[in-house]
């Protein structure tokens, strides 16, 4: 089936979705976490096909991690859609209204996109958790999956599609296109008028692509070259406790640490313990001659290793003679994700906060808590980048548009 006849089809289920009340939307969502848990030998089976398929193909161990599904991780992927069932309906919420002088009754609603495309790689619990977080917000997804995942994504499409239909809803209103061929993307980025926004999630290449060929809006989310900045006023056991968190907790996720920035005059006390702390860890750390000189271990970095999403045990560092320093190399190399401060100066978090430009700033806090579930939104879409629509990560409000409604009686305009 083409792409295009695929997303014929999420528009009329969208219609569907549009008009379903929260009582049917969270039953589907609780069927799918059910089926999901149901059919976990076979979506496991299927996974280990990719997994073998990945090592031979070459895979990385961060995207090999990324692509791993086990048991536990099903039973997550289910329960963060029955907490998505859980959470409040965004459609039809009031964002503002009242009352016009000439007595007209005005409401700004939250309403569906309608159909979302979402172009993802590698992970295929992003499959699970976008056809829940579209579902509840009343969108119909189309997924295209990287075809190193097409296995387990088949298996988890059909176990949702089925689970949607029982809950009464259309199956189209989840559906997975063909990942063995670009020119599904191709033709997905060309669906204007079909789809009403795409949302790439995945490496820089990829959200790229999407943003700069898509005729279809996007929503730009992002690479993650995170920063954890240690200021002189820095409590150092506060500190390395950030900072390893920050790199070591995951290393594959967008949220991760690729950045280390010490103020030179805590350098000589802190260097040496987080450097230890790495090596212990097995962390390679790429650093300037001012990190270097505190352990051989040290690659030399370069541009390029401070522009770097590594996703890997690997981190840039170097020693910065202020916080205007550290602001400036964040602002040259940061992707705008999430940049953190360890201070206990107020002064310095105000002026750092201030300063950065990102969709999340930290202070005395790791950039890992960058993620939807630990701001209390029960689910995400992903993390944006960018200024328009959607900041940070997008939960359930950040999946809807919004209509005016005017009430009135009889009300002409002189």
């Amino acid at each position: 089936m083409s792409v295009t006849e695929q997303a014929r089809r999420a528009r009329a289920a969208a219609n569907e979705l549009a008009t379903a009340t929260r009582t049917v939307k969270d039953g589907a969502l609780r069927a799918m976490a059910d089926a999901l848990v149901a059919r976990t030998p076979e979506i496991v089976t299927a996974n280990d096909a990719d997994l073998a398929a990945g090592r031979e193909a070459g895979l990385s161990t961060a995207l090999l991690d990324r692509l791993a599904l086990n048991p536990e991780r099903i039973a997550g992927m289910a329960d963060g859609l029955r907490q998505m069932a859980a959470l409040p309906d965004p459609v039809g919420e009031v964002v503002r209204g009242g009352t016009l002088p000439n007595g007209l009754e005005l409401r700004q609603i939250r309403v569906p996109f309608g159909v979302v495309g979402i172009i993802y790689e590698a992970r295929p619990n992003v499959t699970a958790d976008a056809a829940g977080i579209c579902l509840k917000s009343g969108n119909a997804v189309l997924l295209r999956g990287s075809s190193s995942a097409v296995r387990s994504n088949t298996a988890i499409v059909a176990a949702l599609r089925d689970a949607v239909t029982d809950a009464g809803l259309p199956a189209d209103a989840v559906q997975l296109l063909d990942a063995t061929s670009r020119e599904s993307v191709k033709e997905l980025m060309r669906a204007r008028g079909l789809v009403d926004v795409l949302i790439p999630r995945g490496g820089a290449s990829l959200i790229r692509t999407v943003v700069e060929e898509s005729t279809v809006p996007v929503i730009e989310t992002g690479v993650g070259n995170c920063h954890v900045y240690v200021d002189a006023a820095a409590d150092l056991d506060k500190a390395l406790a950030v900072v390893l968190n920050a790199k070591t907790q995951r290393l594959s996720t967008c949220n991760t640490a690729e950045s280390l920035l010490v103020h030179a005059d805590v350098a000589p006390a802190f260097l040496p313990r987080v450097l230890a702390a790495f090596a212990e860890a097995g962390v390679t750390v790429h650093g300037s001659p001012e990190v270097a000189a505190f352990s051989d271990a040290v690659v030399p970095a370069t541009d390029e290793d401070y522009e770097t999403e590594y996703l890997s045990a690997d981190i840039s560092a170097a020693v910065v003679e202020s916080l205007d320093a550290a602001v400036a190399h964040i602002r040259r190399y940061g992707t705008g994700h999430t940049e953190a401060i360890v201070t206990d100066s107020a002064a310095a978090a105000r002026d750092f906060v201030a300063r950065v430009d990102a969709a999340a700033v930290m202070v005395n806090a790791s950039t890992r808590f960058t993620d939807g579930g630990e701001f209390g939104f029960g689910a995400e879409i992903g993390i944006s980048t960018q200024k328009l629509h959607a900041r940070g990560p997008m939960g359930l409000p950040e999946l809807t548009s919004t209509k005016y409604v005017v009430t009135g009686d009889g009300h002409i305009r002189g």
